[in-house]
């Protein structure tokens, strides 16, 4: 049986290799060797204003990568100071993907940023800074290094039969959910009780998690994407 393909969208931002400096659609490769890993087959997928419908043609599943902060215009706000690194052009590519992968009810995976996409899809919008609501940066204190901290889990969501009742994480994020999308419903939360993670019982698979499944050793999101993925395919 053919690998399920699982489309990865990639950052839009300057890079440099060898010689070259340019700006380049890239992703950081621990997204994809957990999708190898786990038994599906990678593909990446830029910002794109057209072809939407092209893309999710090829794909059997979708991940919604972490990235910089969303335009605060896109659910109804002025940008916070902290506010930073808006690429406009990822925001409304990822948003159109994103809402079209719903509607065919591919499985998805939201990571970080990614998960502040669905949330804004949905209607929903954000806390810009979370210093500010729970006083400190312990969720991204040191940036570039990953914050190690445990999330509670609703026993009886997805998340949480994927990942039992308490898990550890690995965070980098200075915003957080606000007002939640349509359908959407709260399933983890780190110590503090800032929301960590969110999915839509109602469809095949989707789920959102603040912190970064990719960068730590535990497979179980993308095992579970994997599978999900297979069934989707299966049932073309």
């Amino acid at each position: 049986m053919a690998r399920p393909v699982i489309g990865i969208t990639t950052y839009v931002t300057p890079a440099k290799w060898g010689v070259w400096e340019s700006e380049a659609a890239l992703l950081p490769t621990e997204y994809v060797r957990m999708i190898e890993r786990t038994g599906g087959t990678p593909l990446l997928v830029p910002p794109l204003t057209d072809g939407v419908d092209e893309t999710l043609d090829v794909l059997d599943g979708i991940i919604f990568s972490g990235g910089s902060d969303l335009d605060p215009e896109l659910y109804g706000q002025e940008a916070h100071p902290q506010t930073t690194g808006i690429v406009t052009e990822r925001d409304r590519a990822e948003l159109s993907l994103l809402e079209a992968a719903l509607e065919r009810d591919m499985p998805m995976l939201a990571v970080c940023r990614g998960s502040q996409v669905l949330n804004v899809a949905l209607g929903g919008d954000l806390v810009q800074h979370l210093p500010d609501v729970v006083g400190d940066e312990k969720h991204k204190h040191t940036p570039g290094t990953f914050a190690d901290h445990d999330v509670r889990l609703e026993s009886d969501s997805r998340v949480g039969a994927i990942l039992g009742n308490r898990a550890p994480v690995k965070s980098h994020h200075h915003q957080g959910f606000g007002r939640l999308g349509a359908g959407l419903t709260e399933v983890g939360w780190a110590d503090d009780g800032t929301l960590e993670a969110v999915e839509d019982p109602s469809r095949r698979f989707a789920v959102g998690v603040l912190w970064h499944p990719e960068a730590g050793d535990d497979a179980r999101l993308f095992e579970e994407l994997v599978r999900q993925a297979e069934a989707y395919r299966a049932g073309r």
